[in-house]
């Protein structure tokens, strides 16, 4: 079934980024289908993503595996993605997101089977996700969850994708930026909601967006910070404002020493939410 973006009009990035997604399911993956849906039925088990984030006291870190960006360019053209793997694992990260996108990210789906291989945490797939079997093609390479973007799928959806994630045995961490947003993933029972910095069409950062609808997200869910986080003093900002989890990516992406880098941002308390 299509997830549907009922009433999304994306521009910008995304708006590109939504139409490159389609036409990787049009041309490679409905082909595929049966197939897809015969290797969920034997995939193994892969590490819990949100008990992960939420163990122990702590902030839990998401570090990222990226080439490239369409905000910033080249960051790690080079990655070697098992060695990097086992940096952020060694630094104590909790979970790791991977960037699988071809076009303007320069992932792939092989670069997820390889952080697979190297860790034993769970992995987490960062794509612009448009269709049921792209998260079947993501269980099947060991994934332990799935990006779902509100903005890019809009309420149904978002519901549609929902329900596949549960069918396919992923975890989800859906990504708003609106109160509007967020009214949805709360209202579909998602389990883990991110709230992203970055608005995704305009490529622009504000950090306020991140701290304003943090402590609307209800105590029970897992509450992730997504970008413009570099430094353990923005861990503590956003920790403050009520984040179980941060994800970081350009920063480590560029790490000369990601083991330190990824140390760094660690030990960082959680602190509950609070409305604001």
């Amino acid at each position: 079934m299509q997830a549907q973006s009922a009433g999304v009009n994306a521009t910008g990035a995304l708006a590109r980024l939504i139409a490159a997604a389609r036409q990787r399911v049009s041309t490679k993956l409905i082909p595929l289908q049966s197939e897809l849906r015969a290797a969920v039925a034997r995939a193994g088990k892969v590490p819990p993503f949100r008990a992960s984030l939420e163990d122990g006291i702590d902030v839990g870190i998401i570090a990222e595996l990226k080439r490239r960006s369409p905000s910033q360019g080249s960051l790690q053209d080079d990655l070697d993605v098992g060695r990097r793997s086992r940096e952020y694992a060694e630094g104590g990260a909790a979970a790791l997101s991977v960037l699988t996108e071809e076009t303007e990210f320069a992932g792939s789906l092989t670069d997820l089977a390889l952080a697979r291989a190297s860790v034993p945490l769970p992995l987490l797939r960062k794509d612009f996700h448009v269709h049921p079997l792209q998260l079947s093609e993501a269980r099947v390479a060991g994934a332990s969850a799935a990006l779902l973007i509100a903005r890019a799928l809009g309420a149904i959806g978002l519901k549609t994708m929902l329900n596949e994630c549960r069918d396919v045995g992923l975890e989800a961490l859906v990504e708003v930026r609106s109160s509007e947003e967020l009214l949805w993933a709360i209202d579909l029972g998602a389990e883990c909601i991110g709230v992203n910095a970055r608005d995704l069409e305009t490529l622009a950062v504000d950090p306020h967006v991140v701290t304003n609808l943090l402590p609307k997200i209800p105590a029970g869910t897992c509450a992730v910070a997504e970008s413009g986080i570099a430094t353990r003093a923005d861990v503590e900002r956003v920790a403050h404002a009520g984040a179980d989890a941060v994800l970081v990516g350009s920063a480590l992406s560029r790490a000369a020493d990601p083991v330190r880098t990824v140390r760094s941002l660690t030990g960082v308390t959680r602190e509950a939410r609070r409305a604001r």
